[in-house]
Parts: C-alpha cells; structure tokens; sequence
C-alpha cells in the first residue's frame, strides 16, 4: 500500500513539473512587448548593436593616432663575414697608391632601446577625429533604423496571425453548418423527402468547408513561423498572442488621421541623410588638410654591446648608452595638381548629399500624404468588406432557411455558401490592408 501511495505521489509531482514546463514554453505577447521582445532577441538588431560597438572602438582608433606612441627594439647579430674596408699603405708606411684590407667590429653584437613618437601638428588627424565621431553617429541612426524596421515587420507578422486566427473562426463555424446541412439532408433523402443529388451537393459544401479550413490552418502556421523568425523566437517554440483585432481596427474607424505636415527632420531618414551631409563635409575638410603642414617629434634610447663571445650578457661585456631626440616637419609643396583633384572631388559629392537631403524633405512629405490617403482607403474599402460580408452572411442564411423548407436547391445554397467564403476572404485581405497602412502611416511620420 505504501509502495502504490509513493508511486501515486511521484506521478503527481511529475504531471505537476510537466505542466510547469509547459507553461514555461509558451511565450505570450502583445503587440508592444512582441516589438520589444523582438528589438532585444532579433540577430538583425544584434549585429547593429555590434555595429555601434565597433564604430566606438573606432573613434578611440583615430583618437590613440594622436597620443604618444611607443615602440621597443631589439638584435642580436653574429658576423659570418666581417665587412673588410681597405686602407691607404702609407699609413702603415707601404708605397703609395697600395691599400691594405682591414676588418672592422667584432663577431657580435646586440642592441635594445625604444622609440617615442608624438605627432604634434596633422590636419588630418582633427579632421579624423571629427570624422570618427560622425561615423559613429552614423551607426547609431543606423541601428534605430534597424529598430524601426524590425517593429514595422513584427506588426505586420502580427496582423496576418491574428486575421488568420480569426478566419479559421469563421471557417469552423462555416464547416459546423454545413455538416448539419448535409446531416439534415441526408435524412431527408432516406425518408423520400430530398434526392441523392442534394446529399452530394451537400458533401460537395463540407468538404469544400474542410479545405478552407486546411487553408487557413497553413496560413497561422505560416503566419506564426514568419512571427516568430521575425522577433527571434525559436521557430519550435509556442507563442500566444494577447491582442485582438477589434483593439487594432476600431481606433481607426472611430478617428480619423488628420491630414497636415509633420516634422520631417525629426525623422529618421532625414538624420541620416543630413549625418551623411556631415561625412561629405569631413571629406572636404581631409582632402584641403592635405595643403597644411605635418609636424612630430621623437625621442630614441638604446644600448649596445660588442664581443668575440657569443654570449654577451656576461657582467664583464660593457654596454653602449645612445639618445637622440628630433623633430619632423613635412610640408607639401607640388603635387602636380592631384591634391586639387580630389577637394574638387569632395565638393560634388558634399553637393550631392546637400542635394539627397533637400530630395528626402519632399520624399518624407509624399510619403506621408501617401499613407494619409493610403488609411483613408482601406477604411472605406474594409467598411465596405464588413457590408458584403455581412450581406453574404444573411443571404446565405435565408438561402438555408430557403433549402430547409423545400423552396431553393442545393445549387444556388452552395452558390450562396461560396460568395459568402469569398466576401469572407476579402475581408480578411481588408484588416490585413487597414492595418498594414496604419503602421506605414505611423513608420512614415517617425511613430515606430
């Protein structure tokens, strides 16, 4: 008794742990806390995450240019073959016009020592320095570009699952019916009251029914794996979705956005364009640095030591101090009009970005009158979707009712049984439509 009482415990505790996991496994989401999930966990975001790491690093690259830099050397060398220099004789009292060959230094030698460099004056250096910085504003915009992108896709994922789930409501019931249709008619004919044509038609509407349900349970999953990539998530895992479509579509059709200008240079498109604008500036600025001067200094320190023995570490062995300090200046003077080539260079392509950003000013302003008329338009045509649906819906339940008493055939019920699967697939197309412009509006104004 004991042994089936721990037994029966054990089970328990283990269906507890189960349910635990499960519970654990299935993520639920918002829409706002999918788009975070997704700024978070998404590869995309990462490696532009990874993107503004590096260009920091790079602006302490350009800066360390400029601060003093230290190199350490160190030789050892063994002669094969001392260099042989020759002597006039007549230092050694031979005749005049003989020479004498004489071999200079010993068989080793090593030396160590280190050098310091400090440049003191490059115009390109501060020019550099500015320029780093630039970039690594570019970088920043760069990824809060990424960020806006990777929102706007999560919410179109989003949409689609949740039209998708709602569809395959409509489908179930849609199925439910005509299953009671066929149940009905089926009796009918094995009392004499219907005809064997009727009872096909009506197989003919389920199984049309269980196919727009098979379609429609591909498109969640479909749906559902393109949202899961999208944020991040691992495509194995499970994820409930906490909004609903109503939250998303009666905000839209209670008010209207309001049509008028926004400010554009808050965008995110325009940033960069006028951080770009700032790079072609930087790049004019190098190319006429190159006319300035370069000046830096240095400072050298070493020791030597000569020998006949190999090891010259030996206490007895003298080392040889040597330092020098010294100053380079380096001036340009003819560059045969190359270095005048290139500012010309600098200058078009600083009056292109000029250009591109004055371009971007009324793009954005398109843009977002397109998106205005955009919205206006899929309220309508989804107002107009939500009639048809709902006049399919009532046709097809009279032309039911219609059937059920002897005074429509089979024919025109299924007639009437695949308009209102079409009004229903419009619809559907309709919220995907509405929802998507109010996110490219929202995208298009700066609001992601």
């Amino acid at each position: 008794m004991k042994t089936k009482t721990k037994q029966l415990v054990s089970l328990l505790l283990l269906l507890l742990w189960t349910g635990t996991l499960r519970a654990q496994d299935e993520l639920k989401f918002s829409l706002t806390e999918a788009q975070d999930y997704a700024l978070t966990n998404s590869f995309v975001i990462q490696n532009s995450s990874l993107d503004v790491l590096a260009a920091r690093k790079k602006v302490w690259e350009t800066i360390a240019i400029g601060l003093p830099q230290i190199t350490g050397e160190a030789n050892y060398t063994k002669f094969l073959n001392l260099p042989v220099s020759l002597i006039p004789g007549e230092f050694f009292g031979e005749e005049a016009g003989t020479y004498i060959p004489v071999k200079f230094g010993q068989d080793y030698n090593s030396d160590f020592g280190f050098t310091v460099n400090q440049l003191i004056f490059d115009g390109s250096y501060i020019v550099g320095v500015g320029s780093a910085k630039v970039y690594l504003q570019m970088a920043t915009q760069t990824k809060e570009k990424t960020e806006i992108e990777i929102k706007h896709a999560v919410a179109q994922s989003y949409f689609m699952v949740l039209a998708a789930e709602e569809n395959l409501l409509v489908m179930n019931e849609n199925l439910v019916n005509s299953q009671k249709l066929l149940s009905d008619t089926r009796a009918l004919y094995e009392n004499g009251f219907s005809e064997e044509q009727d009872v096909d038609q009506m197989r003919l509407l389920v199984q049309k029914a269980e196919n727009e349900i098979l379609k429609a349970e591909r498109e969640i999953r479909v749906a559902r794996m393109v949202l899961k990539y999208t944020m991040g998530v691992d495509v194995e895992s499970r994820i409930e979705l906490t909004d609903s479509l109503d939250g998303f579509i009666n905000p839209l059709l209670e008010q209207q956005e309001a049509v008028g200008g926004f400010d554009y240079a808050s965008h995110i498109d325009f940033r960069m364009l006028d951080t770009q604008r700032q790079l072609s500036m930087k790049e004019l600025k190098l190319a006429k640095s190159a006319y300035l001067p370069n000046i830096s200094g240095f400072y050298n320190w070493s020791k030597t030591a000569y020998g006949n023995s190999a090891n010259l570490f030996k206490s007895s062995v003298p080392w040889f101090k040597s330092s020098m300090v010294g100053l380079n200046i380096s001036v340009p003077i003819f560059t045969a009009g190359q270095q005048m080539a290139k500012v010309k260079q600098a200058q078009f392509a600083y009056q292109q970005a000029e250009n591109e950003q004055k371009l971007a000013e009324q793009t954005l302003q398109k843009d977002y009158l397109t998106a205005v008329a955009d919205v206006e338009s899929a309220v309508d045509q989804f107002k107009n979707d939500v009639d048809n649906k709902q006049l399919a819906r009532r046709i097809y339940d009279k032309t039911t009712v219609k059937y059920n008493n002897g005074i429509s055939s089979s024919v025109e019920l299924s007639q009437t049984e695949t308009q209102y699967i079409q009004a229903q697939a419009a619809w559907v197309a309709s919220v995907i439509q509405l929802l998507n412009s109010k996110i490219t509006l929202d995208k298009a104004i700066g609001k992601l």
